[in-house]
């Protein structure tokens, strides 16, 4: 079981350092023909459970780097598998984490409302399990979600409830999975939330910190993601060379990941730029983004 465990530990970091393509296929075959024969073996009831918990842990984690790759349909079913291990598993927290990413999917897929009633049933599943992590992730993707359906104040008090509930966190009680719960991640997320309500000010903000925190840990992932949305903000202000600069970093950090959301930020970017029509900086833009996109 400490094997399982310091696997999952091992996977995350490199997902969350390197993007979800870099080590999917690998822990895919380690999960199926290690992690899922062991619960296949007979058990005790108590040792049964913990076998669960770690083969949701892993099953989850394996969902998310096929979302983060862009294999939508491969990420579902391990989600729901990894939901129905946690239930098994009784780790409450655990089943609610799993629900998290079921919203993050959803919205970013084009259903905000599905994403909002999977994020508030995570809230309702976590119910009185300690994590104040996880409820913060959970009230961060209800306010995704609601910034998509155009709902400004229900996602603005989304937020703040999750800054409350970060408030509260206290890493080293926090579950393994919790660990990447942190101001980089949520900072990126609240980014995002405030660009799809059109509020710049805020977007700017909250992008600017979570760049900072995510430069301090090198992950780069996170930085482009969050280097997008600062670039989308200066769009919003028709402002192209500000635009352009945070853009072109975006790119930088794309490279050094294997993650079709970074892929999709730069897009998005790219997008953005329309307006301005043969710019020369758009021309560039795209030159530069020509790489990645391709990729």
């Amino acid at each position: 079981m400490r094997s399982v465990r310091a696997t999952f530990a091992e996977f995350q970091h490199l997902d969350v350092m390197r993007g979800g393509g870099a080590g999917q296929h690998v822990l895919a075959r380690y999960v199926g023909g290690h992690v899922h024969a062991l619960l296949r073996s007979p058990q005790t009831t108590v040792v049964r459970r913990a076998l669960s918990e770690a083969a949701a842990e892993q099953t989850y984690l394996l969902g998310w780097m096929a979302y983060d790759n862009g294999e939508h349909g491969t990420s579902q079913r391990y989600l729901i598998q990894a939901l129905r291990l946690a239930e098994e598993s009784g780790n409450a927290a655990l089943g609610a984490h799993v629900l998290a990413g079921m919203a993050d999917q959803a919205t970013l897929l084009g259903n905000p409302s599905e994403g909002r009633s999977l994020a508030q049933a995570g809230r309702h599943g976590l119910g009185k399990a300690a994590s104040p992590a996880c409820l913060a992730d959970l009230w961060c993707l209800e306010a995704r979600a609601l910034a998509r359906l155009g709902d400004r104040r229900a996602a603005t008090r989304a937020v703040e409830a999750s800054q409350t509930a970060f408030e509260r966190v206290r890493p080293a009680a926090e579950q393994e999975w919790a660990q990447f719960i942190d101001a980089a991640y949520l900072h990126g997320e609240y980014a995002h939330t405030f660009r799809d309500l059109a509020d710049p000010a805020k977007a700017e903000t909250h992008a600017q910190e979570s760049i900072r925190a995510a430069k301090r840990q090198h992950r780069a992932r996170r930085g482009a993601l969050s280097q997008a949305a600062l670039a989308t903000t200066h769009l919003q202000r028709r402002d192209l060379e500000s635009a352009h600069a945070a853009g072109v970093r975006a790119i930088g950090l794309a490279k050094r990941v294997k993650s079709s959301r970074c892929v999709e930020a730069v897009r998005d970017v790219r997008r953005g730029m329309a307006p301005f029509g043969a710019h020369r900086l758009v021309v560039d833009f795209a030159e530069r983004s020509r790489e990645i996109q391709a990729a």
